[in-house]
């Protein structure tokens, strides 16, 4: 199945840019192995995907809650079936040792801050 055709129902709610951006980004995210960093993406990337493109893309104020709910109308919904909503708070370990912009961070997998 082609990726980037599931991520055309995004097209009315993004800029075209950014559509090119998820385009470059998407297909990157799910072959990497290992810590997935701004760098790493921009290096795994096709042409086109490079560290300020990426920087661009993760800076962007997306309308994410309109964007999932677009996608599972499109793709997912069914009005014959019920569906149930769950969520996951998994914590994931951050790479660095700092975090931009905030003075502090907690790391819940080592209960510390």
């Amino acid at each position: 199945m082609d990726i980037l055709s599931l991520l055309a129902c995004f097209q009315p709610l993004v800029a075209a840019v950014t559509m090119r951006h998820f385009s470059l980004i998407v297909p990157t995210l799910l072959t990497m192995t290992g810590r997935v960093t701004m760098l790493g993406i921009s290096r795994w990337t096709e042409k086109g995907g490079s560290y300020r493109t990426v920087q661009r893309f993760f800076a962007t104020d997306l309308p994410w809650a309109e964007l999932l709910v677009k996608f599972f109308q499109t793709h997912l919904f069914n009005p014959d079936h019920e569906f149930i909503l769950a969520g996951d708070a998994t914590t994931v370990t951050k790479s660095g040792s700092q975090t931009h912009g905030i003075g502090r961070f907690f790391q819940g997998l080592f209960v510390k801050w």
